[in-house]
């Protein structure tokens, strides 16, 4: 190679001129640059402030505020999530070594050598060391893409696992108001069946007391008894139910399983918002949901593969080379320095073996394809039925709070007949049943119009983005002192879509 300097430049520049596999394409789908969802434009609206980046805003409840900012921090799922950004980091970094030479190693020896020569006319003994100094070196040029096919692969996964990351974060804001929501609703409930349970158990007394009198047949005291006791019944599964949703609302915000003192801070009705207010149009949220690009650079990485394995069907070139210095301690022994060097060439032949291999990378890259599309069509729906979800259950609760309060004022009625003679003790049982009744439908339409809201935002991908970093300061240091990372640790950046 150093008498033919020109084809060592020349390989050198053809190096990764020739890429072959196809060249990525967004897999997309046509219908969603004109897609309408009515039932999103009745239930919407757009304003800059606040936009689905912080949506939860919109219920105006500071309590939630921090419970989101406290999740975010240290909720398990998310961290791990970061640690995996991190892990595919360093994959980028393994799949970039590729530019550079991949065989480099130095050897040494030292050898003792005692000869003991016997016979002839000058027998002669001798003794010395024998040093040497190797240093091997090989290249193999990317002349057909295969290594820069690689680092485009290994990229895409990169910022895939940046988007799953967000896509994270999407999930568990949505999970963390959602579930404390449910956990007010449920205490609500709660207070209604205890509320409803002492207004039962004074007409018990009473009717008890006119049985023992003479004044009333048993039936009404049965009849009161019974019905006393099925909403007594309700508040044990109620107030499990409070405590488990208080557990799982604990451990998303990343404390252990126990009480929450803060949340005696927020009692009463839940807030409702007719509107989810939003910064773009439906079709341009959902192309920003993390989980939809995370889809598309998935593709993304398996088309590159697909390079890297349809390289494997040409030959590759290598520069290898050698330089070795040897010394001995024998006197008027030369010093040695060699210096060999040249191309190799490879080529693996079973091109059947490799031609199915490309095969199953592009059956791969279908699959991926085929997966987008389904999960853009998923988040289309997803959207729809939480938009439809909304307007249906807020005209429920308007419904159902007139149906309320006219349960209550029927029971007030039907206490005031019964004591001045004019209905009988049926009509008072009925009433108070009706009231328990419209009473708890009316808290669970109030959250299943809150919980569509919510997954209204979260299927336009609202809260994918954040300012705090991938792993914490604490877990950084650790994994530092374990492992040397270098600057692989180092934040450089979050945000924006890519």
């Amino acid at each position: 190679m150093a008498r033919y300097p020109s084809l060592l430049l020349g390989a050198l520049a053809l190096g990764g001129c020739i890429r072959v596999g196809p060249d990525f394409q967004p897999p997309g789908e046509a219908w969603l640059d004109h897609w309408n969802s009515p039932a999103i434009e009745l239930a919407s609206q757009q304003r800059p402030e606040p936009d689905v980046s912080a949506w939860w805003q919109v219920f105006g409840d500071l309590l939630l505020d921090r419970l989101i900012a406290e999740a975010d921090i240290h909720n398990g799922s998310l961290r791990i999530a970061g640690l995996r950004v991190m892990e595919a980091r360093a994959q980028l970094g393994i799949a970039s070594r590729g530019r550079y030479p991949q065989v480099l190693q130095a050897s040494a020896d030292s050898l003792y050598v005692d000869q003991r020569q016997s016979g002839g006319r000058n027998p002669q003994d001798s003794q010395f060391w024998q040093h040497s100094l190797g240093v091997d070196i090989g290249w193999e040029l990317d002349f057909w893409g295969r290594f820069s096919r690689a680092i485009e692969s290994a990229d895409a996964s990169y910022f895939a696992a940046r988007a799953n990351f967000e896509d994270v974060r999407v999930l568990l804001r949505a999970q963390v108001a959602d579930t404390y929501y449910l956990m007010r609703t449920t205490e609500a409930r709660l207070r209604v069946a205890t509320e409803n349970a002492a207004l039962q158990r004074r007409s018990f007394e009473i009717t008890e007391k006119l049985f023992a009198s003479g004044q009333s047949d048993e039936l009404d005291l049965q009849q009161a008894k019974t019905q006393y006791l099925a909403t007594l019944s309700s508040i044990p599964e109620l107030e499990d139910q409070a405590l488990s949703t208080r557990n799982a609302l604990a451990v998303l915000v990343g404390r252990p399983p126990g009480p929450l003192a803060e949340l005696a801070e927020r009692q009463g009705l839940i807030p409702l918002v007719d509107q989810a207010v939003l910064d773009d149009v439906p079709a341009n949220l959902l192309r920003r949901r993390p989980d939809i690009r995370a889809a598309e650079l998935n593709v993304a990485a398996q088309s590159a593969l697909i390079g890297v394995a349809q390289a494997d069907l040409y030959p590759s070139l290598s520069l290898l080379g050698s330089i070795v210095w040897s010394t001995s301690s024998l006197s008027g022994a030369p010093d040695t320095l060699e210096r060999v060097g040249g191309p190799s060439l490879r080529w693996n032949l079973d091109f059947a073996r490799t031609r199915h291999n490309v095969r199953v990378q592009d059956a791969r890259l279908q699959q991926l394809i085929e997966s987008y599309r389904e999960r853009v069509r998923q988040a289309a729906r997803e959207a729809d039925d939480a938009a439809r979800g909304l307007s249906k259950a807020l005209q429920r609760e308007r419904i159902l709070g007139e149906a309320a309060q006219s349960a209550e004022r029927s029971l007030s009625l039907a206490n005031a007949q019964y004591r001045e003679g004019l209905a009988d003790f049926q009509r008072v049982l009925d009433a108070q049943r009706a009231l328990l009744v419209q009473q708890d439908t009316y808290l669970l339409t109030r959250y299943s119009a809150v919980s569509n809201l919510i997954a209204l935002y979260k299927a336009l991908g609202g809260g994918w983005s954040g300012t705090q970093p991938w792993i914490d300061a604490a877990t950084r240091e650790q994994m530092q002192q374990r492992t040397d990372w270098g600057d692989l640790l180092d934040e450089p950046g979050t945000g924006a879509p890519r």
